[in-house]
């Protein structure tokens, strides 16, 4: 088992990252904390999986255990159906000195992420993240929020959860585009901060082999991203490197009604065209388009689509990332090394 400690004062918890990590659970659970009802927030998909095992793992462990069970996808997250999950928290009773778990992927760990945040001014949670997408990257950090009609995660918070348990079985349950859509994510955080990363998914065969090496690849991205945690917890300066791609990715998914393309996909189609630019403009090393190009292509990834300029724009206007007349771009000035490119957003035709 892989431990990786957030430091983060009295926010700090830890990552475990195992095999069976699942059944063990309602162990770990009662030997560092003292909670009496636990209340897990899912996904029909991931419910037909693991919602029964989880819920006997912690049943045997004498927690009184519900559950609220949401439609798979996107469009889930929401405030009306927070709404739904508040009045199944107050049903049940749930108080302060109770825990919430996420089991699933990023939408459940967002949203059941927020509900916790906001739910009595805040209950603990833990993060089950299921998807590959999730373990790298949404279910670490504290990011929790909802999506309103003009854009993605528009209303959110930082809060930090007591615990994220990894365990790297369930993704032999996923669907290979999702797995894929992690595999998105993932190749993302070599870009900007792992060239090793980045060279060990330029020498494998395909997906099968990035499966049997999901462990390494898990570990690689979580330390990434606890480095940058940790320096900025709340996404003012450092942190903001995690949003390459993510600028014209979201513009992708919103055109797109977040049915045609996956987060991951379009975080691919993004980074391929912020650095096809910025090799144009000279502030990316020529040859890196390329090369992110061909790594994405072996995993079946997209890597562009048609999108219409005036909702690109409109999105893009919108961005949590934006701050005042300025927008952050996250560009490369070359495999593993990111950085924060601050524009007027007035010229932002000119970079997107």
């Amino acid at each position: 088992m892989k431990t990786i400690d957030i430091n983060l004062g009295i926010k700090s918890y830890k990552i475990e990252i195992d095999k069976n990590l699942l059944e063990k659970i309602g162990e770990k659970i009662k030997e560092n904390f003292s909670y009496n009802k636990i209340f897990i927030i899912t996904d029909e998909n991931v419910a037909s999986f693991y919602l029964e095992r989880l819920v006997k793992v912690l049943e045997k462990e004498n927690f009184l255990v519900s559950y609220f069970i949401i439609p798979p996808g996107e469009k889930s997250k929401n405030l009306n159906m927070a709404s739904e999950i508040y009045k199944k928290l107050v049903e049940e009773k749930i108080t302060r000195g109770d825990l919430i778990i996420t089991l699933g992927g990023g939408v459940v760990g967002d949203l059941g992420g927020f509900v916790a945040a906001t739910f009595l001014r805040g209950i603990d949670f833990i993060q089950v993240p299921t998807s590959l997408l999730a373990q790298i990257d949404s279910s670490i950090g504290g990011k929790v929020a909802v999506d309103l009609e003009e854009g993605k995660n528009l209303v959110g918070s930082f809060y930090q959860p007591k615990a994220v348990y990894i365990d790297t079985e369930l993704l032999k349950t996923l669907p290979l585009r999702y797995f894929r859509d992690g595999l998105g994510e993932a190749i993302k955080c070599s870009c900007i901060r792992d060239k090793n990363l980045f060279s060990l998914f330029e020498n494998m065969k395909d997906e099968k082999e990035a499966l049997e090496k999901s462990q390494n690849i898990i570990e690689a991205c979580c330390m990434v991203k606890k480095k940058v945690v940790e320096n900025d917890e709340f996404d003012k300066g450092e942190r903001m490197i995690l949003n390459f791609g993510h600028t014209i990715g979201h513009a992708i998914e919103k055109n797109y009604n977040f049915e045609t393309f996956t987060h991951g996909e379009a975080v691919s189609i993004g980074m391929c065209k912020i650095t096809k630019i910025m090799e144009n403009l000279g502030i990316t090393e020529k040859g890196t388009f390329e090369k992110i190009k061909r790594v994405l292509e072996k995993f079946s990834l997209p890597t562009d689509c048609e999108i219409n300029r005036e909702k690109t724009l409109n999105t893009i206007g919108r961005d949590k990332k934006n701050f005042g007349k300025s927008i952050n771009l996250i560009v490369l000035s070359e495999i593993g090394n990111g950085k924060i490119m601050k524009i007027d957003f007035n010229d932002v035709e000119k970079y997107i």
